[in-house]
């Protein structure tokens, strides 16, 4: 099959690899590379280096929703595009530009989670499960008919980072299924009473707030890990936290019940014993690591 790819971070590397190893991709869209550091090095998507290794056109518009570049896209002639976190809205143009229409490799068991951080979200509101569906791309957010899906189970342990490399490996796989009996599956339409959506990740929220839940906290730093990282500020350094426990203790939100042997602090209702921490500047460790040689002041109120 001649397949237009479309996709930008690292999740969508693993649906490109299989599409390159089992169909004729065309051509791949990506974001334009960007400008970084003080020499201003261009660094370009993982999808971008992707293609250039195996010889593939890549486009990097910066939208889509111009004449020029629909029809640059529709004389591609291929027979389907396939989407995978790109992050551009597509025109109806595209959408429609080939016979078998678009599709999309999607973070989640819709019709739960549309939208932009599918992944984050699930963790940090406590399911139980993620997954991934394979679903018809239309001008509506993450509304089309689904394919296929496959799940995975969300534990304690899992993590933002953990989830993500789960659900690119599922996506790979999900993808090469449903393009081998594309003709063959009849798509289902989404149930539109068990929508949610998963809001874009804002820096605001990323600063923790010990008057929460002990165990909402908790869930937000595993699915925040590792990024974009809940953190805290003491003696205005700030710290990042990457993994936590709750413990079944009373303090004041945000006071520091102990800061030297552990780094136990107070939340609304109980408490969070910090695991995994990163000081500013510095690599992630443990905090038994950190506490080695540097400690916190107990009773203070961060």
């Amino acid at each position: 099959m001649k397949i237009v790819f479309m996709g930008t971070p690292d999740f969508a590397v693993p649906v490109l690899e299989r599409l390159i190893k089992e169909h004729e991709v065309v051509c791949v869209y990506t974001r334009a590379p960007k400008e970084a550091g003080r020499g201003k090095q261009i660094n370009k998507t993982p999808v971008h280096l992707l293609a250039e290794k195996f010889g593939i056109e890549v486009r990097t518009p910066k939208t889509l929703k111009t004449e020029d570049e629909q029809q640059r896209f529709c004389s591609l002639k291929a027979d389907i595009s396939v989407v995978a976190a790109y992050g551009l809205i597509l025109p109806k143009a595209v959408i429609e530009a080939f016979d078998k229409g678009c599709i999309n490799v999607h973070a989640s068991l819709l019709p739960r989670w549309r939208g932009a951080a599918p992944i984050q979200r699930s963790i940090e509101y406590g399911d139980d499960k993620s997954g991934v569906t394979i679903m018809q791309v239309v001008e509506a957010l993450d509304a089309g008919a689904m394919y296929k899906k496959g799940e995975v189970k969300i534990d304690g342990n899992t993590t933002g980072g953990v989830l993500h490399d789960k659900l690119s490996v599922i996506g790979a796989d999900l993808i090469s299924e449903v393009l081998s009996d594309f003709d063959n599956i009849v798509p289902i339409e989404q149930d539109q009473n068990l929508v949610t959506y998963a809001n874009k990740l804002d820096k605001e929220e990323t600063k923790i707030n010990f008057d929460d839940s002990a165990e909402v906290l908790e869930r937000k730093i595993r699915a925040f890990n590792p990024f974009p990282a809940m953190f805290f500020e003491y003696q205005g350094e700030r710290f990042k936290l990457l993994k936590a426990t709750v413990e079944d203790i009373k303090a004041d939100a945000g006071k520091i019940i102990e800061g030297q042997k552990a780094l136990i602090i107070g939340c609304r209702d109980k408490a969070l014993r910090v695991d995994k921490v990163q000081r500013q500047g510095k690599k992630a460790m443990q905090i038994k690591e950190l506490l080695r040689g540097f400690t916190f002041e107990k009773n203070i109120v961060l």
